[in-house]
């Protein structure tokens, strides 16, 4: 589930800006993959720090009082990502991306919580779970202490 689309950035950023921020090939388009990229690892970035404490991603629609926090972090985030692939990043745009930052990590730490959403049990994990499958060892630790 993501957090915001392409479109949603190309609003925050404006047409023309969205254009030279994602145009690499000088065609005088935006490049959606581009834009998908960065989106994808700014919404990577806000899952990362909430899956200290939440099951991630969050679900908007069952908890949509949310949705602005999460879009607002995740624009500012990949507002940032963007400019920084120019090298040009206004000072607006690092401050706005710092706050987030510091934000994120303070849901990490616990120290403000989101609201209507309960936390992971203790020692609950919060990412997918796998098992494995397959033939018996071979080899078991004691035959292998010989070698």
């Amino acid at each position: 589930m993501s957090y915001i689309t392409n479109s949603d950035v190309q609003l925050r950023l404006g047409n023309q800006r969205y254009i030279e921020l994602t145009d690499d090939d000088g065609t005088g388009n935006a490049n959606p993959a581009v834009a998908d990229e960065a989106r994808n690892a700014a919404e990577g970035e806000v899952n990362a720090a909430l899956s200290q404490r939440y099951r991630v991603p969050i679900d908007l629609t069952a908890h949509p009082e949310l949705a602005g926090l999460l879009q607002a972090a995740a624009l500012d985030l990949v507002e940032h990502r963007l400019h920084a692939r120019r090298r040009d990043i206004p000072p607006d745009v690092s401050m706005r991306r710092t706050a987030v930052v510091d934000f994120l990590n303070r849901i990490a730490a616990g120290v403000i919580a989101l609201p209507s959403i309960a936390p992971l049990a203790p020692g609950e994990p919060s990412g997918p779970r796998t098992l494995t499958t397959g033939e018996t060892r071979t080899l078991s630790r004691d035959e292998l202490a010989d070698f």
